[in-house]
């Protein structure tokens, strides 16, 4: 992975305050869990030096590898961007919440909301534009994902599996094999997703 992985989103701030949660985060967690960079890295399958660029805010990570991480610490995704639920009940404001994926035409996934890891669940907010694709190498073993067309029509790979899921229409996915989701149409795909990671 390279610094690169991610394109800006339209606010620089809201890149940088994202990747800077990020890396404090990480960082506080792996100390938590007096994990070395070394066994953090051999445990997540992420290079030393990667890990060392996103504790100093250097690197913007993909979500795959914020995914690779999160997994080795036990923690959520949502945990690392500081957007996990907290005790009861809480509010996360409009401005709060992240935009962790841009693609080269100005689509987006933002995390709205999700619990602590390592059982955890995510809901996503996805628009992308014609020709964008994301691809995932795969998530823990057991992952599951809802997906909910809103506008549009949105092309899924998962394995050798295809699907053409139209407006309106929602999809079931077990995503711990490689997998990506594409806009192959002249019209801009709105698609929320609920993701299901369980460890126990």
């Amino acid at each position: 992975m390279t610094k690169k992985v991610n394109k800006p989103t339209d606010s620089g701030a809201d890149v940088h305050r994202v990747s800077e949660a990020v890396a404090t985060r990480i960082k506080a967690f792996r100390k938590q869990q007096k994990l070395s960079l070394d066994e953090l890295s051999r445990r997540a399958g992420v290079s030393k030096g990667m890990l060392v660029e996103i504790e100093k805010c250097l690197a913007n990570p993909s979500i795959a590898l914020l995914c690779k991480i999160a997994a080795a610490m036990g923690v959520s995704v949502a945990d690392i961007v500081d957007v996990a639920s907290k005790p009861t009940a809480h509010l996360i404001e409009k401005e709060d919440i992240p935009t962790l994926w841009q693609g080269e035409n100005g689509g987006t996934a933002r995390l709205l909301a999700g619990t602590s890891g390592p059982d955890m669940l995510e809901m996503w907010r996805w628009e992308m534009f014609p020709g964008e694709r994301f691809a995932s190498p795969g998530h823990p073993s057991g992952t599951v994902e809802l997906l909910n067309v809103e506008r549009g029509t949105l092309h899924i790979q998962v394995g050798q599996t295809a699907l053409v899921v139209g407006e309106g229409c929602s999809a079931v996915a077990q995503t711990d094999t490689a997998h990506h989701y594409a806009n192959e149409s002249s019209q801009p795909v709105i698609f929320t997703m609920t993701v299901s990671e369980r460890h126990s």
